[in-house]
């Protein structure tokens, strides 16, 4: 991001402090931005041909007082029947959560007076992004829940390194950071797609992406996202783990960060294609990618750590995923690189099989958690710490380049199939001795302990419910 994007992000974001008195939140803020900020660079990119005429930034910002708050509402509403099916989406259901005109009245014209001149030449995409990020690094806001650190986006996305020509789906897609991203790395790789043939372009545009996702204000950041990055993906607005998710097709790549915790209530995802009922969501949606990718497929994966060991349902999901696919690669994340405190992830990469059985043989595992430093905001994560994984990944995206062993002293572990069936099929592997605590390094801090004792009871609560609802059904057919 430039210094005069940055600057900007945060004019934007100190423009929350105008709302404070009407009581909006940092979300609501967002939000709200982007119903004015679609407007404003929609101007400023002259492409205000998707919008009605009466609709347009102008005819806002001549408005004042009392009569541009109910203009604003009027619009917001109207919006969402009129101009381009862009348009429509995002607006989709707005209101505004704005009660005072002057509020309103500030917000406008301050945006208006921001440098989009250079915003513009620097690229309002990077500008939104940035604003999505500072959302969701402020912790007040809630907004980490959805939002993917990017240097571990660009990682992934340059690892599995989709093609022009694949279809790439997301199906928890939050803001759309997998999608864009795979999109930049495709440009890329095509002069800006310059070097594909003007059917295969306009395939790539309008086709090639298609995320899911299931909360409407987030599913609206990401379609404001996708088009500042010149991308027409869709974006359906639903929840993968029902009969959306079975109706999509067969993918080349999937890419996702699926949420964290289980199914309200205990309940199993509303899946008859599913062989293994879980309400634990990670182990549900991680079934969902491995069964929709096309033969040959690949696919990564971030799931917290409870998917790889725990027991039941889980050891069959676990093995059902390593009889279709080859399970060749799992990053052992550091803590504090996501924004919920305490979280422990990996990334799962594989490839879908040709046949359903046999096709994991071996397993590499690099254990970027051990003896890392406390990542932060005063220690942030950057791109740069993926580099000695990149390098022992190798140049093939499906898992296959030579790799060597760095034997117990090192971060790269090679595992056999015999040899994590004989942990009973647990992939919760590590191996470097954590010399963190007792050694004059820091233990974790006690919000970090108690909320990984929350969700371990969280999730063995919702089981519990789960086989009630289901003993309850058996007996009541």
């Amino acid at each position: 991001m430039s210094s005069n994007t940055h600057d900007i992000v945060q004019k934007l974001w100190g423009f929350c402090d105008i709302l404070r008195d009407d009581g909006i939140t940092y979300h609501q803020y967002v939000t709200e931005l982007t119903y004015l900020l679609f407007l404003k660079m929609a101007k400023e990119t002259k492409t205000e041909g998707q919008l009605p005429e009466a609709y347009r930034w102008d005819a806002l910002l001549a408005k004042k007082g009392l009569g541009q708050l109910t203009f604003y509402k009027k619009m917001l509403v109207d919006l969402s029947t009129e101009g381009s099916p862009a348009v429509q989406a995002i607006y989709a259901d707005a209101q505004t959560s704005m009660r005072e005109p002057n509020n309103l009245a500030k917000l406008v014209s301050q945006i208006d007076e921001l440098n989009w001149y250079r915003a513009r030449e620097e690229g309002l995409g990077d500008l939104y992004e940035g604003l999505l990020e500072k959302n969701a690094s402020e912790v007040k806001s809630g907004a980490g829940q959805y939002f993917t650190p990017r240097p571990l986006i660009d990682a992934i996305v340059a690892l599995v390194d989709p093609q022009a020509g694949e279809g790439v789906q997301d199906p928890a897609a939050g803001t759309a950071g997998f999608l864009i991203a795979a999109d930049r790395h495709v440009k890329s790789k095509t002069g800006d797609l310059f070097a594909l043939t003007d059917k295969a372009r306009k395939w790539q545009k309008s086709e090639a992406y298609l995320g899911v996702e299931l909360v409407p204000e987030t599913r609206r950041l990401a379609l404001m996202n996708l088009m500042l990055h010149g991308i027409e993906g869709t974006v359906l607005l639903g929840d993968s783990l029902s009969s959306i998710g079975s109706g999509l097709p067969k993918a080349d790549v999937i890419l996702t960060n699926p949420p964290f915790g289980t199914k309200r209530g205990g309940e199993a995802p509303r899946r008859d294609d599913f062989s293994y009922k879980t309400s634990n969501k990670q182990l549900a949606f991680l079934q969902h990618v491995y069964r929709g990718l096309k033969p040959g497929g690949r696919a990564a994966v971030v799931i917290p750590d409870n998917v790889l060991f725990e027991d039941g349902v889980g050891v069959q999901i676990r093995q059902d995923l390593m009889e279709k696919t080859r399970l060749h690669t799992i990053l052992r994340l550091p803590t504090g690189i996501f924004y919920a405190q305490g979280v422990k992830t990996n990334v799962l990469f594989f490839s879908r099989g040709k046949t359903e059985k046999g096709n994991t043989t071996e397993t590499w595992f690099y254990d970027l958690r051990t003896n890392m430093p406390n990542f932060g905001k005063r220690t942030p994560f950057t791109r740069g710490h993926f580099a000695d994984f990149e390098q022992a990944y190798g140049g093939d995206p499906g898992g296959g380049a030579k790799r060597k062993d760095q034997g117990e002293s090192g971060r790269w572990r090679r595992f056999t199939r015999e040899e994590i069936k004989k942990r009973g099929d647990n992939l919760d592997v590590s191996w470097l001795k954590d010399d963190s605590a007792g050694a004059g390094g820091e233990l974790e801090e006690p919000e970090v302990i108690a909320a990984q004792i929350v969700e371990k009871l969280e999730t063995a609560l919702a089981e519990m419910k789960g086989l009630m609802a289901a003993l309850e059904g058996e007996a009541g057919a």
